[in-house]
């Protein structure tokens, strides 16, 4: 990959990383509720859905989806029904500060799964990459340089979102004494990633 075309790629996905979307509502809402420890797995999980995404990319399989195009619709309303009921069970919780609350009991696993799933469903982002990707692979590239294209890709989609993980980390400091607040601005958080969730279809 010559050095230019990396440079446009990395700038590119710089870019596309600071514009918030479903994946970045989530990684904020994590990390504002149950800290950066989880907020750091929920990146990974964002990751790794995309990175399936980008390996039916790479292996030409994008079309995939449309052979089991119920099943993954299926899967991304689950996915928004889903997030909609945490952000409303997150919004409607009282206003007791952060330190006199008991926080929920999440493990690392369930919010990386999450995050996985949340990305993975998203059938906007997979026809993105299906475009997106091979303008950065020399003609005649073929999947070897779209696979070097593709782990560049990841590598700076994964930094960017543990930047917003941690930006959340600190606005979960002076959040601390404002527990209603904070619900609130987490709840909105989940609701803004169904949201984007039940938004992001398929183009007819």
């Amino acid at each position: 990959m010559e050095i230019v075309a990396a440079l446009s790629l990395v700038t590119s996905t710089a870019l596309l990383v600071a514009i918030p979307g479903p994946n970045v509502a989530l990684i904020v809402g994590n990390t504002l509720a149950h800290g950066l420890r989880l907020g750091v797995a929920t990146v990974a999980g964002t990751t790794l859905g995309v990175a399936a995404q980008v390996a039916l990319v790479v292996a030409g399989l994008a079309a995939l989806l449309e052979l089991a195009a119920w099943g993954f619709q299926l899967l991304r309303w689950a996915g928004v029904a889903y997030l909609i009921w945490l952000g409303v069970r997150t919004w409607r919780r009282g206003a007791q500060a952060l330190e006199t609350e008991i926080p929920p009991r999440r493990s690392v696993v369930a919010l990386l799964v999450q995050g996985l799933l949340v990305a993975a469903v998203n059938p906007k982002t997979l026809i993105f990459n299906a475009a997106f990707l091979p303008q950065f692979v020399a003609p005649g590239g073929g999947a070897g340089a779209l696979a070097g294209v593709a782990v560049l890709y990841l590598t700076v989609l994964f930094a960017g979102d543990l930047l917003w993980a941690l930006a959340a980390r600190r606005a979960r400091g002076w959040l601390r004494h404002a527990g209603r607040l904070r619900h609130r601005l987490t709840g909105g958080l989940y609701l803004l990633a169904g949201a984007g969730l039940a938004l992001a279809r398929l183009p007819r």
